[in-house]
């Protein structure tokens, strides 16, 4: 472990003809979602130049005046495409809300009607197109470490790819503006767990992610450069009966004099299709760790989140 808080892995290694190396990398992974919940991953075939691309443009974006910015705000939506204000998302159990605004993408499908897609932002015409290509690529690249985490759990190594064909993933520009006077909080973003399979984070231009060990300490998590932090969401410990950890995170406030710094973090939330069941996973269930949930399909679980964190009422 470095940084005292997530191990890191080479996710070329499983590309390796190297049967011995591709091992090692399936049970440092497991390991990792196992143990922690978080992992760095280097090697992992996201280009650089495409990230800073995307970077550029959403601060092009959130650098808008707020009524442009709000002509690609869809009420309708529950915060699952387009602009999302400042304020108005909280976590789970809280009633303050986040001080982020953010800006999503979704997946567009052939038939899918115009007022369904993403929209076009006239102002910075990049910004969409690139989120577009960084979401396939994102969406690729997180099928491949969910294909050895499936091989780990002894199932068919395309089964969440097929799970996940069409699913409800989002990439989200999150944008937290400078802070310019003595916040009531010292967090920017709420403790909480994440409601997808797994994450993808690409490295967030200024500091504060910190996640709660399973000894309750919160430590900070530093990725280093071209490295991806990924972690397990709620769905994945679910199927798996809370053998892979959906470890609690939070963003805290930097110090004072980072005050003045506004802060983007662009995750990617690798989600299953619609009507994919949500059934505790056989070979996780044993004498001392029987079935914890019940059965439920992706989209009632999603549902029920977003109404609680207030993106859905």
């Amino acid at each position: 472990v470095r940084n005292g808080a997530i191990p890191l892995v080479d996710l070329s290694d499983f590309e390796s003809t190297d049967q011995a190396v591709k091992q090692k990398f399936i049970e440092n992974l497991a390991d990792a979602f196992h143990n922690v919940g978080f992992v760095g991953v280097t090697g992992h075939g996201v280009p650089q130049k495409l990230i800073d691309d995307f970077y550029t443009s959403a601060n092009k974006y959130f650098s808008l005046p707020t009524e442009t910015k709000l002509k690609y705000e869809f009420p309708g939506a529950a915060g699952q495409r387009g602009y999302t204000s400042f304020g108005r998302e909280h976590a789970k159990g809280s009633n303050n809300p986040d001080l982020k605004e953010f800006f999503q993408i979704c997946r567009e499908t052939e038939n899918m009607p115009e007022d369904e897609r993403n929209p076009d932002v006239d102002e910075v015409p990049e910004f969409v197109e690139l989120g577009k290509k960084l979401y396939s690529k994102f969406e690729e690249r997180g099928n491949v470490l969910l294909s050895a985490i499936a091989i780990h759990l002894g199932l068919p190594e395309d089964y969440f790819s097929k799970i996940t064909e069409n699913g409800m993933s989002i990439l989200r520009a999150i944008h937290y503006p400078p802070i310019t006077s003595e916040p009531k909080s010292a967090i920017r973003a709420e403790q909480h767990e994440d409601i997808n399979l797994i994450t993808l984070l690409v490295g967030a231009s200024a500091g504060g992610l910190q996640l709660k060990t399973q000894s309750g300490e919160w430590k900070d998590v530093i990725p280093e450069q071209n490295e991806i932090v990924i972690n397990v969401g709620d769905m994945l410990q679910r199927l798996t009966n809370k053998y892979l950890k959906s470890t609690t995170h939070r963003v805290i406030n930097p110090p004072k004099e980072e005050w003045h710094l506004p802060r983007l973090s662009i995750p990617f939330f690798l989600h299953l299709k619609p009507e994919a069941p949500i059934h505790v996973l056989e070979s996780c269930i044993t004498p001392e760790n029987p079935c914890q949930f019940p059965p439920t399909t992706a989209i009632e679980y999603l549902n029920e989140r977003l109404t609680e964190i207030g993106l859905k009422n």
